[in-house]
């Protein structure tokens, strides 16, 4: 009985420190509060930092170090998401007079980088709210836990939470040491953010805007400070506004594929970039779904029927359509969830609807900021359904051992592979029964809403006012969704096994 109780005592004594970590990030929405909104919106952010300094401090005294196993690591890494979840809720209940569940559930899908939202009127709410929304979004690309550890080398147990929270799949580092690893990684995930931010101004976004826009193209999050999401430039006509959905598709792909690479990259290995399998599929999938979406449109919606073949509004229609359907297909991949056009839109056809889902599941690279299913394990599964394949026809005495990029995958690698696909199709099960024994909604619209919450990715069939009357209990479902999917369902499953704990 000790044991198990200095186990848990364990557990929470790290979250605390987490806990008191995470406080001091409010003080910058509580600042901008201060200056920008009035003074009930500055006080909902004091009495949430006075409740995150509270609650971790009295975590702290009460309970005591201990060394701490991988499943314990798993189970810190999902209690923090949810701790942090429920702090980053208070401005919504306090500042905006929003529902628990909804405040929650906002923050949730922000922490997650999901991007369903459970609010309307963003064009006029208070700007620290909205960069709020924002900040929770950037921190949860790379990983809330994952910051912790880059900026405090007293976070007791790193090693283990870090591989609680990046455990996505077996991939190198940048620096043997796991401390650089994180420092390189948020600096070139702080270079890229800016780099947008940058581009976005020099657009004639106005600065507030472009550091939103900034903070959840990165982090393949999705939230907006305009209900009509990215289609708000163009609804507005802004001048720049093809450029500027140009800029966010360039965000978009640089937050969906691996910081690993990006690593590579920025030290001039361009050989290793493309090399990289998991990059080719990357760029194959979306390639084929771009094609096969715009050759619907094309060709079923007929949309040069009254254009003079290459003449100029020939070729004005074509690029208006390429970048309407590629900003789409690479919003849904990466799971960042910005719109030009909402995917449940005449304008897309059967067939995109169709490969819409698909992409939801497939998600995008291991070590990125994307969701879904991540394209590495999609590219193992082909190379297993291949072996197998191999297997019926060879000789027996045939090698059979599975190599991917060299190196041998390992059994236990590959069931967890095999765990998490069973797990993803049972959780969208429960997720779309729930939706549609709660809700007048059809069977395709029931399954998207789980796909969106569990591939962290944000649009679905239903619009975002069905999503705000949707049934609590559904809101919840969709809730577990969001944080299974962005910790790769084990460390949610853990919270739920009693001989995990201890």
């Amino acid at each position: 009985m000790k044991h198990r109780l200095k186990s848990i005592s364990g557990i929470f004594h790290i979250l605390s420190y987490l806990t008191l970590l995470f406080s001091f990030i409010l003080i910058v929405p509580m600042i901008f509060a201060l200056f920008f909104d009035g003074i009930e919106i500055f006080y909902s952010f004091v009495y949430t930092f006075l409740s995150s300094l509270v609650l971790g401090g009295i975590l702290f005294f009460f309970t005591q170090k201990k060394e701490l196993n991988l499943s314990q690591g798993m189970i810190v890494c999902a209690l923090g998401w949810l701790f942090f979840s429920f702090i980053g809720a208070i401005p919504y209940i306090l500042g905006i007079n929003q529902s628990f569940v909804n405040s929650y559930f906002e923050a949730m899908s922000g922490f997650t980088t999901t991007g369903i939202t459970m609010f309307t009127g963003l064009n006029s709410m208070p700007k620290s709210i909205l960069l709020w929304r924002s900040l929770t979004q950037w921190l949860g690309g790379l990983g809330i836990i994952t910051f912790f550890i880059g900026i405090s080398s007293k976070i007791y147990g790193a090693h283990r939470l870090f591989g609680a929270e990046s455990h996505k799949a077996e991939t190198d580092r940048p620096t043997p040491g796991l401390i650089n690893t994180v420092k390189i990684l948020w600096l070139i995930y702080t270079f890229f953010t800016l780099l947008i931010i940058f581009l976005l101004h020099l657009n004639d976004v106005s600065l507030f805007n472009s550091i939103n826009h900034g903070l959840t193209a990165l982090s393949t999050g999705g939230f907006s400070t305009f209900d009509q999401s990215i289609a708000y430039f163009s609804i507005n006509n802004y001048a720049n506004s093809g450029a500027i959905e140009y800029i966010i598709i360039l965000g978009m792909l640089l937050g969906g594929i691996s910081f690993l690479l990006h690593y590579f990259f920025l030290r001039g290995e361009i050989k290793k970039v493309i090399q990289n399998i998991e990059f080719r599929y990357f760029i194959g999938i979306l390639l084929l779904f771009f094609t096969l979406i715009l050759g619907e449109r094309i060709y079923s919606e007929n949309i040069f029927s009254n254009v003079a073949i290459f003449s100029k509004e020939f070729w004005l229609i074509l690029e208006k359509n390429i970048r309407t359907v590629l900003f789409q297909v690479v919003a849904i991949l990466t799971t960042t969830g910005f719109g030009t056009k909402d995917i449940g839109n005449p304008y897309f056809g059967a067939v995109a609807k169709q490969i819409f889902l698909v992409a939801m599941f497939i998600g995008g690279c291991v070590g990125s900021t994307a969701g879904g299913f991540k394209v590495l394990r999609i590219a193992i599964l082909n190379k297993i359904a291949k072996l197998k394949i191999f297997k019926m026809y060879a000789p027996r005495r045939a090698l059979d051992t599975l190599y991917f990029e060299g190196k041998k995958i390992e059994n236990e690698e590959i069931n967890r592979i095999t765990t998490i696909f069973y797990t993803w199709l049972v959780l969208i099960l429960i997720g779309g029964l729930s939706t549609a024994f709660l809700s007048n909604h059809g069977a395709l619209a029931s399954a998207s809403g789980m796909f969106s919450a569990l591939g962290n990715i944000g649009p679905c069939y239903m619009s975002v006012n069905e999503m705000i009357v949707l049934h609590p209990v559904v809101k919840i479902v969709y809730i577990i969704g969001m944080l299974a999917g962005r910790l790769e369902i084990l460390p949610v499953l853990l919270l739920f096994t009693k001989k995990a704990w201890y």
